[in-house]
């Protein structure tokens, strides 16, 4: 069974796509464009980027099949993660933390095998 999309469906999802981008990123952007912001709610503000990459790390740290290879490949990535968070407190550095993180992986991938 194959899905196509007509050209006019393609349209509407597009349309409804960038209404939707329009509306909830570039619009508060300009009515906000050269307001104060109440000290609470910048601070709020600016956690959103580090929620988001911490959703995103999580989902790639944590699913429901990370032991089906086994235990110890299961925490393959979580004992990476952990490194890099040492490395992380010690140097401040996102270079380092980007190695430690890709090498310890590597590594830990070739030395246990999934």
């Amino acid at each position: 069974m194959s899905l196509s999309l007509s050209t006019i469906d393609f349209l509407i999802i597009f349309g409804c796509c960038t209404v939707t981008i329009l509306l909830f990123r570039i619009a508060p952007m300009l009515m906000l464009k050269g307001k104060v912001l109440p000290h609470r709610v910048k601070d709020a503000v600016s956690l959103i980027p580090l929620a988001a990459f911490a959703a995103l790390l999580a989902n790639d740290l944590l699913s429901p099949h990370m032991f089906e290879k086994g235990i110890v490949q299961g925490l393959v990535p979580l004992i990476a993660a952990a490194a890099v968070i040492v490395v992380a407190r010690i140097t401040r550095s996102l270079v380092w933390c980007v190695v430690v993180g890709l090498a310890g992986f590597t590594l830990l991938t070739m030395v246990f095998p999934g």
